[in-house]
């Protein structure tokens, strides 16, 4: 499943309605539209920027069927010279963007649209739902890299996944975030995810000995041979690994990990390491799996608990503690004049904007300036022109490029912004010239 692969009336009613009056008025002068978000959930220091490679395909590809144009006309709610104008809908206009990886903060746009009204309002639903999961999940997933430290990370979300899209995606935001790698063979085939699995206890069940069950999986999985060891009784099952993996040994398999998917990880953890050690098998690794998050790997790693890697699902590919962001999708300019925002909590500054990030000598992030996109601040800026009419002015870089830049990205940032714990707010500057927007803009309305 691609972004481009979603039908174009996968969107609100009221894109449609309000494109009819568009329509019907005669507007379509260049409009620009930002993403943001306003603030950041609890506990989140940053955010990581992810899905423009979605948006972008989606926008390439953007157009209606001619059963989807059919429905339409026979849905009775639309002017017949308004749907043949649908018919011919292509998105025709210019994107600038936050790389994908770049880390963010509130206020700060990481995608602007600058298109013709009707093709800039029509985008905004899916645009949201693209750039909105990813970017929870590869902020959710970047702190739990920084939790497990150098440790293996696996993304094992796909069954509890929100759908299938939001599988295949979860997989492809976390490991942009850090993670080693992924269980959906969807996701390894389309961008090159390494793969990892082990088994489920099924397939323990499903022998008449458990023991049996080990060395049917080693044999038939030889470069793949890690066990699943707490279906019954997790010390037992580890201390009858030792003696099989003395067998398989002698055949030239060797088994690589234990797994753990339950109980008291880190206990479990400590008694299966002196098991496997006191056989002579130091070289067995131990891989944790059940419900974890960051909190739950970070409390693992400081307890000193000998497990090698974390296969994490559910909390992480659902952001189970805070499954929405407070962002955006709003008009900031049309017809050459700014357009603002005044609704009480959710104002916003107008115009055009970019941001500038300093960096110090050592490499480290001090702080951004959000300002007009005419104007010049210290630092580097952050929005890049990525499409202009209607497609890419280059190819995306692959998976893997994109995770090596936000890894270096996060290396960046300041000691304080990785705890999973709140940290004191990046400084993000509003520019005069900005503030000064919004007041033309303001005393224009009164």
């Amino acid at each position: 499943m691609r972004a481009s692969d979603c039908s174009a009336l996968l969107t609100d009613l009221y894109q449609l309605t309000m494109l009819q009056v568009y329509y019907e008025r005669g507007m379509n002068q260049t409009a620009v539209f930002e993403f943001f978000v306003r603030k950041l959930p609890p506990e989140r220091n940053y955010l990581v920027a992810a899905g423009l490679e979605q948006v972008l395909d989606f926008l390439e590809n953007l157009h209606f069927t001619a059963d989807e144009i059919d429905w339409l006309a026979a849905c009775g709610r639309f002017d017949g010279k308004f749907i043949d104008a649908l018919a011919g809908l292509r998105f025709t206009g210019a994107v600038q963007a936050m790389p994908e990886g770049t880390p963010f903060f509130p206020d700060e746009p990481i995608l602007r649209v600058v298109a013709p009204l009707r093709e800039a309002q029509f985008v905004e639903t899916r645009v949201i739902n693209l750039l909105q999961f990813q970017t929870l999940v590869a902020s959710k997933a970047a702190r739990v890299r920084h939790a497990a430290a150098d440790r293996l990370l696996v993304d094992f979300g796909l069954r509890r996944a929100h759908g299938a899209e939001a599988g295949l995606l979860s997989a492809r935001a976390s490991y942009l975030a850090g993670f080693d790698g992924t269980s959906n063979v969807l996701a390894g085939m389309r961008w090159g995810i390494p793969l990892y699995g082990t088994m489920a206890h099924s397939f323990i069940q499903a022998h008449d000995e458990e023991l049996a069950a080990f060395d049917d999986f080693a044999r038939c999985n030889p470069q793949a041979t890690t066990l699943l060891i707490d279906t019954y009784d997790t010390e037992a099952a580890a201390a009858a690994i030792v003696p099989l993996a003395n067998r398989l040994a002698a055949d030239g398999i060797a088994v690589q990990a234990v797994r753990i998917d339950s109980g008291d990880l880190g206990d479990h953890a400590r008694k299966v390491r002196a098991i496997l050690d006191a056989g002579g098998r130091p070289e067995i690794r131990i891989f944790a799996s059940g419900n974890l998050d960051e909190y739950l790997v970070r409390r693992l790693v400081s307890e000193g608990a000998p497990i090698d890697g974390f296969g994490v699902g559910t909390r992480m590919n659902t952001s189970a503690d805070h499954p929405y962001l407070d962002c955006a999708y709003k008009l900031q300019e049309y017809a050459g004049a700014a357009r603002r925002k005044r609704s009480e909590g959710k104002a916003t500054w107008p115009g055009r904007k970019q941001v500038f990030r300093r960096i110090d000598a050592a490499g480290r992030l001090v702080g951004d300036t959000l300002t007009l996109e005419a104007e010049s601040a210290p630092g580097e800026s952050l929005l890049h022109t990525v499409m202009r009419e209607g497609r890419r002015i280059a190819e995306s870089p692959p998976l893997a490029q994109v995770r090596a830049y936000a890894q270096r990205q996060r290396a960046m940032l300041p000691d304080a912004l990785h705890h999973v714990e709140a940290a004191a707010a990046y400084p993000v500057e509003i520019a005069e010239a900005l503030r000064e927007l919004a007041r033309q803009i303001d005393a224009r309305m009164h």
